[in-house]
């Protein structure tokens, strides 16, 4: 089979971003739907407006997101179009938080143990194609988030966020936090959703780019509002048609770095065996780890 092709740059500027899209070779038709992560509030790591707002710009997309399962400042829509507006994010483009408007149910792929089905915000039916634009940093809970983190629970509603950190047990944001499961469940749930969004894309003609900046690379995701400080030295960006490169690709640029921090993310990441959702994801048939490095 042959390889995933993964481009990368080592400089990290909206011109490069533009330039590592269009590598890319893929016209994205209609309405464009950008996937970025708003950041809590109080957090610092989240893509900021002067990096990504000229590629946005240049598409006409939307920035989209979903609300939180956990309580904070963005787990209702009025105050997620705060935060998002003061994270500068509606500065440059129109910002939907899809399941302000409800959810709906998507098919987990064949051979999913967890999950019956997923949940995703009501107006990801209303774009023709995206960008997953994730920010490359670790996660408290995922071990680390990149494209798949940012395609399964940030794509999945309120409820479906519950029903993915619960494995499948239950959909209320509340009770969810209350179940138990093995965090290696947790993982492959969210490899699960994020295949189950794939499918769904592919299955309605809707086709979905993935890239990934890597800079202010902190052990904490951006979603948590006590975010630390970085811990590494930035990377730089990764975009592919596939998912599962695409992440592999990050993950062997922390194993590979000489950077003196990089063992504090390396640490976060194998305590929540978060490196699993890669051989996970593939069997699954999200992608291929196995890819080819071609740097811009």
């Amino acid at each position: 089979m042959e390889k995933a092709k993964v481009y990368y740059s080592r400089e990290i500027t909206p011109e490069k971003l533009i330039e590592i899209y269009e590598k890319l070779g893929i016209e994205l038709p209609g309405k464009v739907g950008v996937k970025v992560s708003t950041g809590e509030d109080g957090a610092k790591g989240y893509l900021k407006a002067d990096l990504i707002g000229p590629l946005v710009k240049k598409l006409n997309g939307t920035i989209l997101e979903c609300n939180t399962a956990y309580p904070g400042k963005r787990n209702t829509y009025e105050d997620h179009i705060k935060v998002a507006e003061k994270h500068g994010f509606t500065s440059f483009a129109d910002v939907d938080i899809m399941d302000g408007n409800g959810e709906f149910r998507i098919p987990v792929p064949e051979g999913s143990k967890h999950l019956e089905y997923d949940i995703i915000g009501e107006n990801f039916k209303n774009y023709d194609s995206f960008i997953n634009l994730a920010h490359g940093k670790g996660h408290a809970m995922g071990g680390f988030g990149a494209n798949l983190k940012n395609q399964s629970i940030g794509i999945a509603s309120r409820n479906g966020k519950a029903y993915i950190h619960s494995c499948g047990q239950s959909a209320d944001p509340v009770e969810a936090w209350n179940v138990s499961y093995e965090q290696i469940d947790f993982i492959e749930s969210m490899a699960e959703a994020a295949c189950a969004v794939a499918n769904y894309c592919k299955e309605n003609n809707k086709p979905i780019v993935y890239i990934t900046v890597m800079n202010a690379l902190s052990v904490d995701c951006d979603c948590d509002a006590n975010q630390g400080d970085p811990v590494m030295g930035d990377l730089g960006i990764v975009a592919s048609l596939d998912p599962v490169a695409n992440d592999q690709a990050f993950i062997d640029m922390v194993w590979n770095s000489n950077d003196l921090g990089a063992h504090l993310l390396q640490e976060r990441i194998d305590r929540q065996q978060g490196r699993e959702i890669l051989p996970y994801a593939e069997s699954l048939g999200l992608g291929s780890r196995e890819y080819e490095l071609i740097e811009i």
